[in-house]
């Protein structure tokens, strides 16, 4: 007689009938405070505290302009927009983001693999690691839409089925980071708390969430109460500049009406061993371009 398998161990309840936080039950470093990497024992213990560390320059000028061209001759591409992978703003049908670039462009897959980037989130999760999600979001100014606040494993966790919090994004700036073009902020220790939130995944919910997230949206009362409690930061800086942030952090970017664009490179690495599952809070997965199910380490 056969058995079906065992069910993972949902450690982070979400999508139910109410809010509910959970205590984090994952390191946020998973490396000795020593283990050698790109990342000092001071940066590490300050990415464990706040959930997030910048680094003033992670590309060079003559990098950013390389990475920019390629970011500009993808959302100018007739074929890449006609792509499923494309995901364009509701009002002015212009290119929001372009997802599994490092699958799509020789000059951003040769970017996943750097020692100073996969360097980085190796040291942070304390084993190899694979892509989980890549793309390139595009701001243009003038009225491009922002992210409203949300963890990014609450959908991966739901939708994409990764069991535990060891996984770490990087956000590189391709164009200047200003206080005024819609940047990135984030709760500083919002990643120790996980917020299950409420209400069922549609169907499909992807379609959707990529231009206007709905489903896995914290309440006004639940941000405003981790507002109170660890404040916001707004991160500007050069072009090459980088962003690594916990999988948990609470956060989210303002609409851009400034007449300066804002766009950057997003890297999601993953440990291999915490290889997605079934997903726990949605009725299928979502496609393998915006949740990754070859689990091939990046070297």
């Amino acid at each position: 007689m056969t058995t079906a398998p065992e069910r993972t161990a949902d450690l982070y309840p979400t999508r139910g009938a109410t809010e509910v936080a959970t205590p984090r039950q994952d390191p946020v470093v998973w490396s000795p405070a020593d283990a050698r990497g790109p990342f000092t024992p001071e940066e590490l213990a300050g990415h464990e505290r706040d959930g997030f560390t910048t680094v003033e320059q992670l590309i060079t000028p003559e990098e950013v302009a390389v990475h920019r061209a390629e970011l500009d001759r993808l959302v100018s591409d007739p074929a890449v927009r006609a792509d499923e992978r494309s995901i364009v703003e509701p009002s002015s049908q212009e290119i929001r983001s372009v997802f599994e670039v490092h699958r799509i462009s020789d000059v951003f897959a040769r970017l996943v693999r750097d020692p100073r980037v996969v360097g980085r989130a190796r040291q942070i999760l304390g084993s190899d690691v694979y892509v989980h999600q890549s793309r390139i979001n595009v701001k243009p100014g003038f009225g491009a839409s922002g992210f409203y606040w949300h963890s990014d494993f609450e959908t991966w966790h739901a939708e994409d089925g990764l069991p535990r919090m060891r996984a770490v994004s990087v956000s590189i700036a391709l164009t200047e980071n200003l206080d005024t073009n819609g940047g990135l902020m984030i709760m500083p220790g919002s990643h120790q708390t996980f917020l299950g939130c409420a209400g069922e995944t549609p169907k499909d919910n992807y379609k959707k969430s990529l231009q206007m997230q709905e489903a896995g949206t914290p309440s006004d009362e639940a941000l405003t109460g981790f507002a109170d409690r660890h404040g916001i930061k707004l991160f500007t800086g050069k072009a090459g500049s980088a962003t690594w942030f916990d999988c948990n952090c609470m956060h989210g970017s303002g609409d851009n009406i400034t007449p300066y664009p804002r766009s950057n490179v997003f890297i999601v690495f993953n440990s291999v061993e915490n290889a997605a599952v079934e997903p726990f809070a949605a009725p299928v997965r979502r496609p393998e371009y915006i949740g990754a199910r070859d689990f091939t380490p990046v070297r």
